[in-house]
C-alpha cells in the first residue's frame, strides 16, 4: 500500500469504507484471487461499485438478508476462500449475531466482517441504524479478532492486516466521508498494540474509532490550561495491548477511555477487565454512551453524551481537580 499526500486526501474523502473498498480490496485481489465478497443490499453505499465492474464474479448480494449473508460467507470460508462480508454495524452485530456465533466464531472460520457505519455516523436515521453495542458483542465471542481504526488510512492498515490472517475479524468502520485524519504520513500499524500519539503525565486519554481525533483535541484544550494528557490510539480492541496498559498503569494517576460505544461492554469494560487483574491500579473514568438518546446530527450525538472535545476537556479538567 502506498502511503502518499494524494492518497492520504483521497481517502479522507473517501472515508473509511470507501478507502478500503476502493483501494484496499481491489489491492487484495491481485494478491489474493481466492476472495469472495458479500453485501446485504449495500453495495453502492459502501463503495463496492468498482470493484462489482471489475470482478463479478467474485460479488455476491445476498439483499437485505444479513443472516444469510453471514452463512454463506461462512460457507464460502469453509470451501477454502476468504469471505469478506459487509453491511451497517448494528446489522452485523444484532441481526446475524446468532449467525456469527455458530457458523463464524464457533468454526474459526476466515470471514473479514466489515462493519460499516459504526457508532452512531447514520445519525439521523435513529437507533435502529446505530451500532453502540457492537463492541461488545463481538469481543465476547471466541476466535474473533477486533479492530476499530481511528482514521481512513489506519482502516486501510487494520484492513491488510485482517487479509493476513486466517482467522475471523470483526473491523469496525465509524468515519462517513470526509473522515478526519488522525495520522498525517505513513507510520507502523502493529496489530495488537496501541500507538502513543502524543506525551504527557498527568492523565492518559485512551480512545478508539472517532474518538481518538476528538481526544486528540480535547489534550489540546487541556495543555493550554496546564493539563499535560498522553493520548493512545486503541485501533485493537481485542487482543488487547496488555503491555502499553501495564506501562500506563505504572505512570499515570488517571485513565479515561473514551469511545462512541455503550459504556459497557467495550475499550472501556476490555481496560478495566484487565485493570482488574493488578494492584494499586489508577482511577479509570469511562467516557461513552450509557443508554439511547434522540436523533439528530452526530455532533448533536456526541454532545448530548459527553464525547465532543470540548465535553471531554471538561469533564479530565473537573476529575483532575476533584483528585486533587
Amino acid at each position: 500500500m502506498k502511503v502518499s499526500p494524494g492518497n492520504l486526501r483521497a481517502w479522507e474523502k473517501l472515508g473509511q469504507k470507501g478507502s478500503i473498498f476502493n483501494y484496499g480490496l481491489l489491492d487484495l485481489v491481485k494478491e489474493n484471487p481466492n476472495v469472495k465478497v458479500l453485501s446485504a443490499d449495500l453495495s453502492l453505499l459502501s463503495g463496492l461499485d468498482r470493484f462489482i465492474r471489475k470482478y463479478p464474479d467474485k460479488f455476491i448480494q445476498t439483499g437485505i438478508a444479513e443472516q444469510n449473508m453471514m452463512t454463506i460467507a461462512a460457507g464460502y470460508a469453509m470451501e477454502g476462500h476468504m469471505s469478506i462480508a459487509t453491511t451497517y454495524s448494528s446489522f452485523i452485530a444484532v441481526r446475524s449475531l446468532e449467525q456469527i456465533r455458530q457458523n463464524v466464531s464457533n468454526t474459526n472460520a476466515n470471514v473479514k466482517i466489515i462493519g460499516t457505519f459504526a457508532g452512531v455516523v447514520a445519525a439521523k436515521s435513529g437507533v435502529s441504524h446505530w451500532a453502540t453495542e457492537d463492541l461488545a458483542f463481538m469481543r465476547a465471542l471466541p476466535n474473533l479478532t477486533v479492530l476499530s481504526p481511528a482514521d481512513s488510512l489506519e482502516a486501510l492498515k487494520c484492513f491488510e492486516v485482517a487479509t493476513k490472517l486466517d482467522t475471523p475479524v470483526y473491523l469496525r468502520l465509524s468515519g462517513g466521508i470526509n473522515c478526519p485524519s488522525v495520522y498525517k504520513e505513513d507510520y507502523d500499524y502493529k496489530l495488537g498494540k496501541f500507538v502513543k500519539l502524543k506525551e504527557g503525565n498527568d492523565v492518559a486519554i485512551i480512545a478508539t474509532g472517532l474518538m481518538v481525533n476528538e481526544a486528540l483535541q480535547a489534550s489540546l484544550i487541556l495543555a493550554d490550561k496546564g493539563i499535560k494528557a498522553s493520548v493512545y490510539d486503541a485501533h485493537t480492541i481485542k487482543p488487547l495491548d496488555k503491555d502499553t496498559l501495564d506501562e500506563i498503569f505504572r505512570t499515570t494517576k488517571l485513565i479515561i477511555t473514551v469511545e462512541e460505544h455503550n459504556l459497557i461492554g467495550g475499550l472501556g469494560s476490555a481496560v478495566a477487565e484487565y485493570k482488574a487483574t493488578k494492584e494499586n491500579t489508577p482511577r479509570q473514568v469511562f467516557l461513552g454512551f450509557n443508554g439511547f438518546t434522540k436523533a439528530g446530527s452526530q455532533k448533536y450525538i456526541w454532545d448530548t453524551v459527553g464525547i465532543t472535545k470540548e465535553k471531554i476537556s471538561i469533564r479530565i479538567e473537573q476529575e483532575i481537580n476533584h483528585g486533587q
